[in-house]
């Protein structure tokens, strides 16, 4: 059995990891309210998951508080448990037929490569005006029979 390679520098050579100070501390919060949605969104991630201590830098104390601030929130119904997910990446073929900008290109009908080719530099503005022509020959034509 070999040993794997480790990445990165050695220990020594790190640099410190900074701590991060916590929003409770900078703005001074001594008591977490559960009716204070806008800062107990701050400790929360778009999906509504409780961030971790790590993320936002809370003491032990100030962790359990906001947890426990956030739960009787959604008990409130003043917080969502989860939020629903609107875009979902499906497996196989269907991402595929997706251009750059996520539109789904339409499927054309069984085209030959020539024929396709004519079809996307065609004018159909022509066709347009021709078919308001007819419908407004038809209206005449309706409106001199009665």
């Amino acid at each position: 059995m070999a040993r794997q390679a480790k990445k990165g520098p050695p220990a020594k050579d790190r640099r410190p990891a900074k701590k991060k100070t916590s929003i409770l501390t900078t703005e001074n919060v001594d008591w977490i309210d559960y009716k204070d949605v806008n800062l107990l969104r701050r400790f929360m991630s778009e999906r509504a998951k409780i961030r971790a201590r790590r993320v936002t830098g809370n003491s032990q104390q100030q962790q359990v508080a906001v947890a426990r601030a956030i739960r009787v929130a959604r008990e409130m119904a003043l917080l969502p448990y989860s939020v629903r997910q609107v875009t979902q990446r499906s497996k196989g073929r269907r991402d595929r037929d997706r251009d750059r900008d996520g539109e789904r290109e339409m499927p054309r009908p069984d085209v030959d490569d020539a024929t396709a080719a004519e079809l996307e530099g065609a004018d159909f503005e022509g066709e347009a005006e021709g078919v308001d022509a007819d419908l407004e020959l038809d209206a005449e034509a309706e409106a001199g029979d009665e």
